[in-house]
């Protein structure tokens, strides 16, 4: 079965931060939590998250530029990034999106749709964590039954190889 996905949440107020950690425990991911800006960016560098739930205001360093640093970096610009805000204007979404964002949502925010929206991210960089069925060439691994086949044959692997080559197929090259 495919590494459980782990999401990081860099949110400075804690009963937020862990209504939003105990929904996404809930569905199965693996959190980490970050109070600040600085402890964020160090979180993504020691263990880089499949998703980052990152607040705009915070003290110090805000949400907008550490979105700003994560997509400077090679190594992290492609780590999706769903941006809370009670910042609603126009002016301020697009401000969001234009510097990286993947996402936008306004607080107060539906916890359902917000968990809607994680998994919407992850279908897009590790859709077999999300159950769907992964194609390379004559290969088709199928997530949710733990079946790979090859030219229509089964094919019998371990629990590590499964992992292993649904990474590859997941991020092939």
């Amino acid at each position: 079965m495919p590494q459980q996905p782990h999401v990081l949440i860099v949110e400075d107020e804690a009963a937020q931060r862990e209504v939003l950690a105990y929904n996404l425990e809930a569905e199965g991911f693996r959190v980490s939590r970050a109070e600040n800006g600085d402890e964020g960016l160090l979180c993504v560098q020691e263990d880089p998250p499949d998703v980052i739930v990152l607040d705009w205001m915070m003290p110090n360093v805000s949400g907008i530029e550490v979105c700003r640093r994560l997509k400077a970096k090679s190594n992290t610009r492609n780590i999706p990034i769903i941006m809370l805000s009670a910042r609603s204007e126009d002016v301020d979404k697009v401000r969001g999106l234009e510097t990286g964002a993947d996402d936008y949502v306004v607080k107060p925010y539906s916890v359902s749709e917000l968990m809607a929206r994680v998994r919407s991210q992850l279908r897009r960089v590790r859709p077999a964590t999300v159950g769907q069925v992964l194609t390379y060439d004559d290969i088709v691994l199928d997530a949710e039954t733990h079946r790979v086949t090859r030219n229509d044959n089964p094919l019998k692997l371990g629990p590590t190889e499964f992992r292993l080559l649904s990474t590859f197929m997941e991020k092939p090259g």
